[in-house]
């Protein structure tokens, strides 16, 4: 499980590859700086994916921190691949998701990933969600596994994992301006399982000016002597104790800001302002 074992603000490594999620980094001595003071600010939660890069954000990792530290918790994914030109495509089969998890502990060099989650791409029509539990129960059972968590679900399908099996915790968009996951955290908080978003700041892919542009996380952020995206990510941390951030960046600078947002405390005016911003 996640909650009470790690921080409350990790690191999320989708960033750390090139251009699109896919290729080396522009930097490669950035991109194991930035994971290597992660660590030195109290980070001991690492989320990845064996296919951002493809197999760039892992072998990062790996570099950067093998041994790794004992409290350290990578969390991995799987149920996607990427094509030669970084295409991105489901692979939710159990032999793929097997496969998946293989890949990640052969690049991690692990004998057990904690956690790893079970991405969905999109709908679930044709009943697939069943097996692909069934898949991950059984990798978990022989130990390759530490934990099961599910990430881009309904409600139904979170009411469907969490009926077969325990689960540690869920991924889905969420943030000062998508707060459509809003049910399902509250199912988070009824059977104390962690939340974290991802895109806590935006999209990821351009759309950050939505939350860091706007004039009330600007004027709040003045006010309480943040910055926006300080208090993008205190919002988040006082939404509800349930909730775990994995802000990524492939600079140190910008770590050090996202990690900020722990000292951030939200007063009733910052709620109030930032209220209305949601949908």
């Amino acid at each position: 499980m996640l909650l009470g074992r790690v921080a409350r603000i990790g690191f999320g490594a989708m960033q750390l590859p090139g251009p699109g999620v896919f290729g080396p980094p522009r930097d490669r001595d950035a991109a194991m700086a930035v994971l290597r003071r992660a660590i030195e600010l109290g980070v001991n939660h690492i989320d990845t994916a064996q296919y951002y890069g493809r197999d760039v954000a892992n072998e990062l990792i790996h570099s950067a921190l093998h041994p790794y530290p004992d409290d350290l918790v990578l969390v991995s994914k799987v149920g996607a691949r990427r094509d030669d030109s970084g295409g991105w495509h489901e692979a939710g089969s159990p032999d793929e998701l097997r496969a998946g998890i293989e890949d990640n502990l052969r690049s991690l060099e692990l004998e057990r990933v904690p956690v790893v989650n079970l991405r969905v791409l999109g709908t679930d029509a044709d009943g697939r969600f069943e097996d692909q539990l069934e898949a991950m129960i059984a990798v978990r059972d022989e130990g390759l596994i530490g934990a099961i968590g599910i990430s881009n679900v309904s409600l139904a399908q979170f009411e469907k994992a969490t009926s077969a099996t325990q689960i540690a915790c869920v991924q889905n968009a969420f943030s000062l301006v998508d707060r459509s996951a809003s049910v399902l955290l509250a199912a988070c908080e009824r059977k104390d399982i962690a939340f974290v978003p991802f895109f806590p700041l935006g999209s990821g892919f351009g759309n950050e000016n939505l939350i860091l542009g706007n004039e009330a996380v600007a004027s709040t952020a003045r006010r309480l002597g943040g910055t926006p995206a300080q208090i993008a990510l205190a919002w988040l941390l006082d939404r509800s104790p349930n909730i775990l951030l994995i802000p990524g960046t492939s600079s140190v600078p910008h770590l050090e800001d996202n990690m900020g947002a722990a000292a951030i405390s939200l007063d009733a005016e910052a709620r109030d302002v930032l209220g209305p911003l949601g949908r």
